[in-house]
């Protein structure tokens, strides 16, 4: 093996559709697992407020479905956050730090955008007080959601699918040295709005 093949090793690809036939599996797995965790969770604080460990809260039952749907956006965000990390230290490895939190996220609107869904933002809104709004309004991952129950109930498995993503970019965001909020809002299949909040510098 020579030093120039060592010195810039071929990069290994993936087609995007594998990506996608992932995640719909990741979701699947996370979602069995986190109603599996949520029932666990309520049985054992059933068991303390039958010992009196714990008060009971009569009428103050949460939805076992919405509780799920929370776990289950938690740690789809979770993954997203370390991919997103990861994906940023390989993009900025060979670039001067950023200075600016607005460079900083054009930096996300166009670099990272572009590797992880082959098209930069369509919009990029802020009010200059640490508040700014990329919008996708063709966003790859939402293009094949559907479902038999009609757009609404489609909106709502894309909002669960949209944590992940969500994920990514407070990932790449933190990895650049911004801690903020990011809030993934869909309405219309297939665009999208981030919204992401960072504190004032």
């Amino acid at each position: 093996m020579s030093l120039v093949a060592l010195s810039n090793p071929v990069s290994a690809q993936i087609d995007g559709a594998l990506f996608d036939y992932f995640l719909v599996e990741t979701v699947n797995t996370l979602r069995q697992s986190s109603a599996v965790a949520t029932r666990r969770q309520k049985e054992l604080e059933d068991e303390m407020a039958k010992a009196n460990l714990l008060p009971q809260a009569p009428n103050q039952r949460i939805q076992v479905q919405d509780t799920e749907d929370e776990a289950l956006k938690l740690r789809l965000e979770g993954i997203g956050a370390q991919v997103g990390a990861s994906l940023v230290e390989r993009l900025v490895k060979d670039r001067p730090r950023f200075t600016d939190t607005l460079d900083s996220v054009k930096f996300i609107c166009k670099d990272v955008w572009t590797a992880v869904w082959e098209k930069q933002v369509d919009n990029l809104r802020t009010n200059h007080r640490g508040v700014y709004v990329l919008q996708d309004n063709s966003f790859r991952p939402l293009l094949r959601i559907s479902s038999p129950n009609g757009a609404s109930d489609a909106v709502t498995k894309a909002r669960i699918y949209l944590a992940f993503h969500a994920g990514v970019l407070r990932g790449a965001l933190s990895r650049l040295g911004l801690q903020g909020t990011v809030v993934p809002e869909v309405t219309n299949l297939p665009q999208c709005v981030f919204q992401i909040k960072l504190p004032k510098s």
